[in-house]
């Protein structure tokens, strides 16, 4: 990257650090179980909600608890399931739909990020009719109020259930963007392991590893506060705890409850610190041909730190003591190296690959200069790189035609 642009990114990234006191930053209200979400609508005079999920959260019956005790509570409930994996401006339009035609006045996101992300573009598009959801992408662009919102993860992962931020692709140009503005925050999360129960051990696994990342961008760029530093670094004590025993026995109840708080910790720290280079990258790769989100930032976790090399060495030692595997007296590298290993270990235990399948070479420059365009000058990274800088990752992480 040039010098002129180098200047420019960090002049960006100072002034967003230095107006973090007075941005209107929120927590959301947090409750412990679905069982509460009648109440809460009862007390917010809402009598219709719209329900995004997706099908196969839907088919497996996880969303049946909610909506008999919605049913019970004489709370209409109109249901939108049909969110994908990487959800779609098309999935957002149809949603929105839904819940003109039927009336509603509140929406809950039930899922994973798909839904969650998806939700929030819904409630974006209600509160600007007359814009498109590509108006909307990029930082500070919604300020009006979305209808009243309450996110339920099934995963604990992505942290969406307090973030900024919703994560939409539109299908047609195979490219993935976040729309970034504070009215996106969810009012309230419902955090039940119980809902998690369903959840394989792939998934598990990978949207575990995505909370990590989370935590570890979050920690390592230069827009951290007391605030977040605390956030990082107990979402990385939980995971290291927790990921593996929700792995191997997922009706774990204090290890699927630990995995759900450590998720939203870091999804509350990277909200205000940001996230870098591993999510910029794994962005576009699901843009372009629909890996899973986790995954690809699982793959890309130890790459990255490695590459970023002594910058952060500092920083990772921090996050290995946190995660009680740093050896008391030894050198910031050597505890940054063991952090790292251990990231590479987890992930090999828990079956994810090294590498990911089906990247085109092709396709790496679009990608790279995705990648560029979502992260510079927005995320606060340890190291400035530009698009063909970028490019390196996108081999590194490429499964070689044998």
């Amino acid at each position: 990257m040039d010098n002129l642009k180098k200047i420019y990114c960090r002049a960006f990234q100072t002034a967003f650090k230095l107006a973090i006191p007075i941005l209107p930053y929120r927590d959301p209200k947090e409750m412990a179980s679905v069982d509460e979400v009648p109440h809460l609508l009862k007390k917010l005079q809402r009598n219709s909600v719209l329900l995004v999920t997706d099908k196969g959260l839907r088919g497996a019956g996880v969303t049946k608890r909610l909506e008999d005790v919605l049913k019970k509570a004489g709370i209409r409930c109109a249901v939108f399931d049909a969110v994908e994996q990487n959800p779609t401006i098309k999935n957002v339009e149809a949603a929105r739909k839904v819940y003109i035609k039927n009336n509603c006045k509140a929406i809950i996101g039930f899922g994973g990020g798909s839904s969650i992300d998806c939700a929030k573009a819904v409630g974006a598009r209600l509160a600007y009719p007359r814009r498109s959801i590509d108006d909307m992408k990029g930082i500070l662009k919604i300020w009006r109020r979305i209808p009243p919102f309450i996110a339920i993860p099934t995963t604990a992962g992505t942290g969406s259930e307090v973030t900024v931020a919703a994560i939409i692709t539109d299908s047609e140009k195979k490219h993935k963007y976040a729309l970034n503005s504070f009215p996106l925050i969810p009012h309230y999360n419902v955090l039940d392991p119980r809902v998690t129960f369903s959840l394989p051990p792939s998934l598990t696994a990978t949207t575990g590893m995505d909370a990590l990342t989370h935590a570890v961008e979050a920690y390592i760029g230069g827009s951290t506060t007391k605030k977040t530093r605390k956030l990082a670094l107990e979402a990385v004590r939980l995971i290291f705890a927790n990921i593996e025993k929700a792995y191997s026995n997922g009706k774990d109840l204090k290890a699927r409850d630990n995995m759900l708080h450590a998720s939203n910790r870091a999804g509350l720290a990277f909200s205000i610190s940001y996230v870098g280079y591993i999510h910029a990258v794994a962005h576009s790769l699901g843009g372009q041909y629909g890996i899973p989100h986790g995954l690809a930032n699982a793959v890309l976790l130890p790459i990255v730190l490695e590459d970023y090399g002594e910058c952060i060495y500092g920083k990772l030692s921090e996050l290995a003591h946190a995660a009680g595997i740093a050896k008391e007296g030894a050198s910031d590298k050597y505890n940054a190296k063991r952090f790292i290993t251990a990231i590479k270990r987890l992930n090999r235990r828990m079956g994810i690959p090294e590498k990911l399948s089906g990247i085109k070479e092709e396709d790496i420059p679009v990608m790279a200069r995705y990648a560029d365009k979502e992260a510079n000058p927005l995320y606060p990274v340890p190291r400035l790189m530009d698009a063909k800088e970028l490019e390196r990752y996108y081999y590194m992480v490429m499964e070689k035609n044998k």
